[in-house]
C-alpha cells in the first residue's frame, strides 16, 4: 500500500461514514481517489480525511495549535480501544511478556516467548556510567545519558535495517533496566523480571512481576503521542536508533507527558498521610488531577482499567486508592487514564517516586523504535512545518520578587 494512505474501508471507519457516502464525497470534489498499484483499490490520503473529519466533527481550537497526520501499520486508537499491529493491545498484556510486544511493534510478527540475552549480559560501560548519576537521577535523564554513551561505542548504528536496529533497542532497553540502581539480585528472565528489585523492595511474586508487565506491554505506544512525533521527526533526517530515542525522551521529560504520573503518586502519598480515607478523597479535590479522563478515549481509557484490575491492593493502600479514584471522579467526571493506573501500581508495590517516569520510558522505547522502523521506510526530511511571522518583539523582563 501507498505510504500514508488508507483504503475504503479504513477511509470510512476514519470518518464514521458508510463506503457509499465515502465515494459521494469523491464525487462532491471533498475527497481525492488514487488507485493502487493493483489497479482495483481506491486509496486516500490520511491528510486529506483527517482535514474532511475535523471539518465534520470540529475539535475545540487551540490557539497556535498543530495537528499532525501520517498514515501508519503500528497502531490504531479507537473510543474503547487500542491495537498493536491489528492484536488487541489488553489482550496482548494480559498474555504476553513486554518483550514479545515489543518485538510485534518492530516486526509486524508476534513472537513466542522470545529471550533477550542482553538482559543477561550487562555492558560494563552501562554500568560505569550509571554510578556516575545520583541515585534519585531515576528515570528519563538517566536513560537519555545513558543512551549517548552507548551510541558513541556503537560504531554501526548507522545500518538501520530491520535486524540490526532490532539489535539495538533490545541493547537499549536492557542497558536501561541495568543503568537503574541496584536492588536485590534479580532471577533471570524478562524485562519485568529484571526490572521489579530495582523498583520496589517487595519480594518479586509472579503477580507483582505480572502486574508490571502488564504496565510495560499497555504502555509500549500509543499512536503519534509527542514523544512518538519527536522521535518520527528525527528518524526522517535518518538519525540512528539511539538518537531517535534520546529526541524521544527529551519529550518524555515534560511533567505532562511521561512524569505526569510522578505527581499522581506524590499526591497518593500525601493522601495516605491522612486519618482517614474521607480526608484523602478531600485532600485530593485540592488538586488538579491529571490522571481522569482521556481527549481520545470516549469511553475510558481501556489501558488503566486492565491495569488497575491487576494491582492487588488491599487495606489501607485499597482505601487511598478508592478516596483518590473518586474524588478524581467527582471532580473531573471522568475515569481514571493510565497515568493514575501508573502511579495506582507505583504506591500499591511501594516503589520510589521516580519509577513511574522509569516504567514509562523503558516502556515507550519500544515504541519510539517501532515509529522510527516505519519511518526509515519513507521520503527522509519530510518533515517541514512553516511560521508565519508575527512581528518582533523583545521579550518581557521579569521583576523580581522578595519574601520580605
Amino acid at each position: 500500500m501507498k505510504r500514508n494512505m488508507l483504503d475504503a474501508a479504513q477511509a470510512a471507519k476514519r470518518l464514521g461514514v458508510k463506503p457509499q457516502t465515502l465515494y459521494a464525497y469523491v464525487s462532491r470534489g471533498l475527497l481525492t481517489r488514487t488507485l493502487a498499484d493493483d489497479g482495483r483499490r481506491s486509496l486516500f490520503a490520511a491528510h486529506e480525511l483527517e482535514a474532511l473529519a475535523r471539518r465534520g466533527r470540529p475539535r475545540r481550537e487551540q490557539r497556535g495549535g498543530v495537528e499532525v497526520s501520517l498514515g501508519t501499520a503500528i497502531t490504531e486508537i479507537a473510543p474503547s480501544k487500542l491495537s498493536y499491529r491489528g492484536h488487541d493491545a489488553i489482550e496482548l498484556a494480559r498474555s504476553q511478556p513486554f518483550e514479545a510486544v515489543a518485538e510485534l511493534l518492530w516486526t509486524g510478527a508476534l513472537p513466542s516467548r522470545p529471550r533477550w540475552r542482553e538482559l543477561e549480559q550487562p555492558q560494563p560501560l552501562v554500568r560505569r556510567s550509571a554510578r556516575l548519576l545520583p541515585d534519585y537521577c531515576f528515570g528519563v535523564e538517566r536513560f537519555a545519558a545513558v543512551a549517548a554513551v552507548l551510541a558513541a561505542r556503537q560504531p554501526l548504528r548507522v545500518d538501520l535495517s530491520l535486524a540490526n536496529v532490532s539489535a539495538l533497542a533490545r541493547l537499549l532497553i536492557a542497558s536501561f533496566v541495568h543503568a537503574l540502581p541496584a536492588g536485590a539480585r534479580a532471577r533471570p528472565g524478562g524485562v519485568a523480571q529484571s526490572l521489579w528489585p530495582r523498583l520496589s523492595r517487595l519480594p518479586a511474586t509472579p503477580a507483582r512481576v505480572a502486574a508490571l508487565d502488564c504496565a510495560l506491554c499497555l504502555l509500549a505506544d500509543h499512536e503519534l503521542a509527542s514523544s512518538t512525533l519527536a522521535a518520527r521527526v528525527a528518524a526522517s533526517t535518518r538519525a540512528d536508533p539511539f538518537f531517535v530515542v534520546i529526541g524521544g525522551l527529551g519529550t518524555l521529560a515534560g511533567p505532562l507527558h511521561g512524569k505526569a504520573a510522578t505527581g499522581l503518586q506524590r499526591l497518593l502519598l500525601e493522601a495516605a498521610r491522612e486519618p482517614s480515607p474521607a480526608l484523602a478523597g478531600a485532600r485530593a479535590l485540592q488538586s488538579t488531577l491529571t490522571g481522569f479522563a482521556h481527549p481520545v478515549y470516549a469511553d475510558g481509557d481501556p489501558r488503566a482499567r486492565a491495569l488497575l484490575e491487576v494491582i492487588a491492593a488491599r487495606g489501607k493502600t485499597r482505601a487511598v486508592l478508592d478516596a483518590v479514584e473518586d474524588a478524581g471522579r467527582r471532580q473531573t467526571g471522568g475515569a481514571p487514564n493510565i497515568d493514575f493506573a501508573l502511579a495506582a501500581l507505583a504506591y500499591a508495590m511501594e516503589m520510589p517516586l521516580g519509577a513511574s517516569e522509569a516504567i514509562f520510558a523503558i516502556a515507550r522505547t519500544a515504541g519510539l523504535i517501532a515509529h522510527a522502523l516505519e519511518e526509515y521506510g519513507e521520503r527522509p526530511l519530510r518533515f517541514r512545518a512553516r511560521a508565519v511571522f508575527t512581528g518582533a518583539t523583545a521579550p518581557r523582563a521579569r521583576r523580581a520578587t522578595s519574601g520580605g
